[in-house]
């Protein structure tokens, strides 16, 4: 690699990290999972800078992947007997922010694939095509897993009587 395309690639980095943290961890729900899925996609993406046409989609494709693969690895799996807080759920008075936090823990509670269609599609903008092209699936999957997802969203959602007023509102919740 060059000077000018590590310099390429530092901008880039340095343009883009935190949003591919925000999808890992939208993804997966763990800070450091997501940490350790943005390093390891940059770290791949930096030996393939110069073969690479679109950066952005490839960084997207990869965390999401990445996101999902952390956590099938053994390691993660175990837990030791004081890591898990009590589930008491506190009201936050900020409003906006008990909200926000409802839908990520409910969209938690969406299988990996539905959740991964739902972040790509709904959170980063995608379209079917984009969606599936990063997930190496046909639009037909895409579609079917954001309809299911939807509806398992929804689901989980109505379950703790949390209303969903209109798609700009949702549109905002997610992407904050």
């Amino acid at each position: 690699m060059d000077a000018e395309d590590a310099d390429n690639f530092r901008e880039f980095v340095r343009s883009r990290f935190e949003r591919l943290r925000a999808l890992a961890y939208v993804t997966c729900g763990d800070w450091q999972t997501a940490e350790d899925a943005v390093a390891a996609t940059l770290a791949k993406l930096y030996l393939r800078w110069d073969k690479v046409n679109s950066p952005d989609a490839y960084a997207r494709s990869m965390v999401v992947r990445a996101a999902i693969g952390e956590k099938r690895r053994p390691w993660r799996r175990e837990r030791s007997s004081g890591d898990a807080l009590p589930e008491v759920a506190l009201a936050d008075h900020a409003g906006d922010v008990d909200e926000r936090l409802r839908l990520r823990a409910a969209l938690s509670r969406v299988p990996k694939r539905q959740r991964a269609v739902l972040v790509l599609r709904f959170l980063e903008g995608l379209s079917v095509e984009e969606t599936a092209e990063a997930l190496k699936c046909r639009p037909g999957t895409v579609k079917s897993q954001s309809a299911r997802g939807l509806d398992t969203l929804r689901a989980v959602l109505a379950a703790e009587d949390i209303m969903l007023h209109d798609d700009e509102r949702n549109h905002r919740v997610l992407s904050h």
